[in-house]
């Protein structure tokens, strides 16, 4: 089954959120502090309410309800100043509406703020140093995680070790946030929005509008792109205040400079990795010191640093380990969740040392992996035991084995070669160099969080009197294959065509966000519970009219089935179609899935926190000019482990993307930052990969079924993104004999002196938290 809305898309005729318009509407602005930290003195709105076509601006004084939201933490404020401080570049300080844009943007330059700047702290090796400020009344502190496997103090003979630093990667969707709200006659609030999260954003934004949250109505409006950076509250809180105090519709829409500004990224990280090995290549132990910078408000933090210090071993048995993560609040842009949600950046570095290790060792450095890989049973530091499928080491095995690229030939356009046409690579100065990475990254949420979806069916008669189902579920369909997805499920569990799945809404319960790889397991499994409660009901209804005898469910579900649209009891010489059942009336049902509990981490880090796990391992091929630095990805090969396959197509997409999103961050990508302010916020200067940077994918699919997940499936989003950086960054590596420790790789790395560009300068300041060499 292909895509419902791609047609559309392809041609142009879907409609975004950025697209909506509504009779009447207002068109807001933003007003933004251009410092990291700062004291408002004062603040004059007047000069700008009095700008022909304003009809109403907004501040922190007109927030009704909780001044401040959050996903996990309410700490960051609907505006800044409601403390008295601005925490970062970009932090809004005042919203207005007005009858165009033109006349908004005139209102904004209108507004008086009389800021005074505050040393900022940028540096999150700062952070929390006895003679820093501190910023928030939170502390700057958003989570410390301790882990403890195993005996201290007990380490083989060979060790490698050294730092490493991953810069901040943007989410770097293509249709930047936008919203509509609604004020309704009841005194509540409509709102059409691109969000991963309808019920938390309700949540969120009732809270602060003081209104109970049965009157904000969210329904989700097409999504151009999420990747994590749409589970925050961006413009929500704003369009709707804006709205309730017009009394008008209220469009509010960022144009790219400000989607940078306005929404959290993936944490840039440092970490120091120490691991320990037999002189035969078995692990013995690995410690770990990974430094998050979440920037000036929790977003995701605390669950990303999970997520970052529990994978920060890798897909490896480690007999010992000390896993010591921190993320801490600085004056640079808030970071959260992005595809992979902190196993990225641990993984670029587990993996460097592995090849480190191979190197240190004399192996082949895919032997490696395949010797110390997990396999169920196996023990993970946390002392959860690993359960279900997860096939690392035929992972590995296969793409090594993938058919290698043929070698570079003579090319006299030069575009096959780095750079392309412009850089005119000499072709003798050009070097190949192979790369191996392996991974492993969990499914759905952890540490006890009650991950659940809610999806609601109702099977009738169409007007044309055929069977026909409708499915509602507020999973947002961002781009993942949702929709696609619910009416295969659909049409699988209830045997029939015509199925229509509604607009996700909060008119329905929560079907959770859709991120941590989640929805197909979660809300697939809520659609199939659903239409396996309303065929109960349907074959009950049968068997009841029939007169069949014992209790009405139990006889049914044992006598009766539905095939082809015909509901069969063989044994009780029953046949009758679906449509003549329904002719007794509609069907309908509502279920909510759970997946198994976890715990959070205790005590030394351990616990049973996550769900369930999927693997990756990707192999690149590239090759680099000597004299310029530049890289081209000659070829990506994969292999994953996917579960049962439900729709291949999507599955390729996803796989594809992930990749993509992946090489980006190791040649290409980062957020850079001066002073606590984003240097580069547009696509001329924040470059992310095209059709001439990626290659064709060779993907190969390991289809081992997930046993407690509906169907088998598992989520297949993310785990690519997790290896293919690290893969990339092992072939330039190899290609140029260099000990890169800092990504993305940039060309000055590969020409310049050897440590050159040492991580963020660790050498200097003694190591990536500031105390010394180890």
């Amino acid at each position: 089954m292909r895509r419902p809305d791609g047609p559309a898309k392809v041609h142009g005729r879907f409609r975004y959120v950025g697209d909506l318009q509504v009779p009447g509407m207002l068109h807001a602005r933003t007003l933004r502090s251009p410092h990291p930290r700062a004291r408002i003195r004062h603040l004059d709105t007047a000069a700008a309410r009095r700008v022909p076509g304003v009809a109403v601006l907004v501040t922190a004084a007109d927030v009704p309800g909780l001044a401040t939201y959050g996903l996990i933490v309410a700490d960051q404020p609907v505006f800044g100043g409601v403390r008295g401080e601005v925490r970062y570049a970009g932090e809004p300080v005042a919203a207005v509406a007005a009858v165009d844009a033109r006349a908004a943007r005139h209102a904004l330059a209108a507004i008086e703020v009389d800021y005074e700047p505050l040393p900022p702290v940028t540096d999150p090796r700062r952070a929390l140093a006895a003679d820093t400020p501190t910023l928030h009344p939170n502390g700057n502190l958003f989570r410390e995680i301790d882990i403890r496997h195993g005996e201290d103090g007990v380490h083989g003979p060979v060790v490698v070790e050294d730092d490493y630093a991953i810069g901040m990667q943007d989410q770097a969707f293509l249709a930047p946030e936008a919203a509509v709200a609604i004020p309704a006659a009841d005194g509540g609030i409509d709102l059409l929005v691109a969000t991963q999260w309808l019920h938390s954003d309700r949540e969120q934004i009732a809270a602060c509008l003081a209104l109970p949250e049965q009157l904000v109505r969210l329904t989700l409006a097409g999504v151009g792109g999420a990747f994590g950076g749409r589970e925050d509250i961006t413009v929500q809180i704003h369009a709707a205040l804006l709205a309730r105090a017009a009394g008008a519709p209220v469009r509010i829409a960022y144009d790219r400079v400000e989607s940078f500004l306005g929404h959290p990224h993936r944490h840039p990280a440092r970490m120091r990795l120490r691991h320990t090995a037999t002189h035969d290549g078995e692990l013995v132990s690995v410690t770990a010191r990974v430094l998050l910078d979440g920037g000036a408000y929790a977003s995701s933090s605390p669950a990303v640093l999970a997520n970052a210090i529990t994978h920060a071993a890798g897909p490896y048995r480690v007999p010992h380990a000390r896993l010591h993560g921190l993320v801490v609040r600085t004056n640079n842009p808030p970071c959260g969740a992005m595809r992979g949600f902190g196993v990225p950046q641990v993984t670029i570095g587990h993996e460097a040392q592995m090849d480190r290790l191979a190197d240190a060792l004399g192996l082949d450095p895919v032997g490696l992996r395949v010797r110390n890989a997990l396999q169920p049973g196996d023990v993970l530091p946390t002392g959860q035991v690993l359960g279900g499928p997860l096939p690392a080491r035929e992972l590995i095995t296969l793409v090594a084995a993938r058919p290698l690229p043929p070698p570079a030939k003579h090319d006299p356009t030069g575009l096959s070669l780095p750079g392309g046409l412009p850089a005119m690579a000499e072709p003798s100065r050009v070097r190949r160099g192979i790369g191996y990475a392996l991974a492993y990254k969990n499914l759905l949420f952890s540490e006890g969080v009650d991950d659940a979806s809610t999806a609601r069916v109702r099977l009738a008669l169409a007007a044309d009197g055929t069977p026909h189902a409708q499915v509602h579920s507020a999973c947002a369909e961002v781009g993942q294959g949702f929709v696609t997805i619910a009416a295969q499920i659909a049409r699988t569990e209830l045997g029939i065509d015509q199925i229509e799945l509604l607009p996700a809404d909060t008119a329905v319960a929560s079907a959770g966000s859709t991120s941590a790889s989640r929805q197909t397991w979660m809300s697939g499994g809520a659609v199939r519970g659903a239409c396996a409660a309303v065929v109960d009901r349907l074959l009950a209804r049968v068997a009841r009219a029939a007169g069949l005898p014992g209790p009405v469910v139990e006889t049914a579900r044992r006598s009766l089935t539905i095939t082809g649209g015909q509901i069969v009891g063989a044994e009780v010489g029953l046949r009758m179609s679906v449509a003549d059942a329904l002719a007794m009336g509609p069907v309908e049902a509502e279920y909510t899935f759970h997946h198994r509990r976890t715990t959070a981490l205790g005590a030394a880090g351990q616990g049973d926190p996550h769900v369930a796990f999927a693997a990756a391992a990707h192999r690149a091929v590239v090759d680099v000019d000597l004299d310029l630095g530049l890289v081209r990805v000659v070829s990506m090969a994969l292999a994953q482990d996917c579960g049962t396959v439900l729709n291949p197509l999507a599955l390729r997409g996803q796989v594809e993307g992930g990749t993509a999103q992946g090489l980006g961050l190791a040649v290409m990508e980062e957020l850079v930052t001066d002073a606590g302010r984003v240097v580069n916020p547009t696509f001329h200067d924040y470059l992310i990969p095209t059709a001439a940077d990626v290659p064709d994918l060779d993907f190969v699919a390991v289809t081992e079924p997930q046993p407690d997940a509906p169907y088998g499936v598992k989520g297949v989003g993310e785990a690519p993104t997790c290896t293919a950086t690290p893969a990339i960054i092992a072939a330039i590596r190899a290609a140029v004999g260099r000990d890169l420790r800092r990504v993305p790789v940039r060309p000055h790395h590969l020409v310049g002196p050897p440590d050159a560009d040492p991580p963020d300068a660790d050498a200097a300041s003694g190591g990536p938290f500031g105390e010394g060499p180890s």
